[in-house]
């Protein structure tokens, strides 16, 4: 039933999604003009539209976070990575962390919305064929979260987990970013689901899905490196996906 309904909903969600994107490329170029601020709100809203186009699937969204996360340090959310459907709820509902991505370079270019906010949303660009810049990149990324009380999302799998099985999570990066940022606070967050709307490809998408996120307690880092660290986090996950080692 599911996939049935994605072929009669997943046009519909399209376009939704498109001209979102659309529409809201003049909005940031014209708030950018007017600074940081301006341009993060603006940013802000395009991803609160483009969490809730799910509706146009059918599907549901739920974000859980308890946690009380102070905004007068850096974080370090540490995420599971399960499609591109991940990041728009991250945005806006930790948007008062200002959350940055680190994403792949050839993201930077000819999406509408997207590729702009890459460009100068203060996030992290980097080349997976260049290591030394993405190194570079990702320490920058760190300096600016120490800088601004910023927050980092990082997927660690570092590729998507498109059945939804958890792949091991990868050192490099969140101890780069450790080490740049070494005030920052460590949150793991659990993301269920969202593989299911991509599960048979692009099209159809999936309907009726149901997705969630839950934000988990800040991992106590004392005494610890970032391999113990890291493990402690991908553990989390496993604990409320259902998903042993």
């Amino acid at each position: 039933m599911n996939k049935i309904l994605g072929y009669v909903l997943s046009p519909i969600f399209y376009l939704f999604f498109l001209l979102t994107m659309i529409i809201f490329q003049p909005i940031q170029w014209v708030c950018f003009k007017f600074g940081y601020q301006a341009h993060k709100k603006s940013v802000d809203y395009l991803n609160f539209f483009l969490t809730y186009c799910q509706v146009f699937l059918g599907n549901s969204t739920t974000f859980i976070n308890k946690q009380e996360i102070p905004v007068d340090r850096p974080k370090i959310f540490i995420a599971n990575h399960q499609s591109m459907y991940d990041i728009p709820p991250l945005f806006w509902y930790l948007r008062k962390h200002h959350v940055k991505f680190i994403s792949k370079i050839e993201l930077t270019k000819n999406i509408p919305s997207i590729s702009f906010n890459l460009k100068y949303g203060g996030g992290a660009n980097i080349d997976r064929k260049d290591s030394k810049q993405a190194i570079a990149e990702i320490i920058k990324l760190g300096r600016r979260l120490e800088a601004n009380n910023w927050s980092a999302v990082i997927f660690p799998e570092g590729t998507r987990a498109k059945d939804g099985k958890l792949k091991t999570f990868q050192i490099g990066g969140i101890a780069t970013l450790m080490k740049t940022a070494p005030n920052a606070l460590i949150i793991p967050v659990a993301v269920e689901n969202s593989w299911k709307v991509v599960q048979y490809g692009t099209y159809p998408l999936s309907a009726a899905e149901h997705l969630k996120w839950t934000v988990l307690p800040a991992i106590d880092t004392t005494g610890k490196d970032a391999e113990q660290i890291t493990r402690e986090a991908e553990n989390a996950i496993r604990k409320v996906l259902g998903q042993n080692a």
